[in-house]
């Protein structure tokens, strides 16, 4: 197994930001989703405001889920830095920045 370390390491370098990068994704296009709704519901005429609540509150319900979901990401983040700590002894402090998956590791990874 302890030569796979390097090879697991760089894997989920890539694929802990990229995770953590498409969350975010998911949640600004639910609250840009919410936002489209509401004006909607808002700007059409004849429209009761009843009209479409539960629709917005379903919304609603997604955009806390999609924000448990970041926050336990970024728990597992921080779990796998110890976990590389106490293994493998690497100092993972300097995690790589997030940035937009790469197409490239993605077929590489599959």
């Amino acid at each position: 197994m302890s030569e796979n370390i390097p090879f697991v390491v760089a894997r989920l370098q890539h694929q802990v930001p990229a995770a953590e990068y498409r969350i975010d994704d998911a949640l600004i296009a639910v609250s840009s989703l919410m936002t489209s709704v509401v004006t909607a519901r808002r700007d059409t005429p004849g429209v009761p405001a009843v009209r479409g609540h539960a629709t917005i509150q379903r919304l609603a319900k997604v955009q806390s889920a999609l924000v448990g979901a970041s926050g336990d990401v970024l728990r597992v983040h921080g779990d796998l830095a110890e976990i590389a700590q106490e293994t493998a002894g690497l100092d993972l402090h300097d995690c790589p920045a997030r940035a937009a998956p790469s197409a490239d590791w993605s077929a590489a990874a599959a």
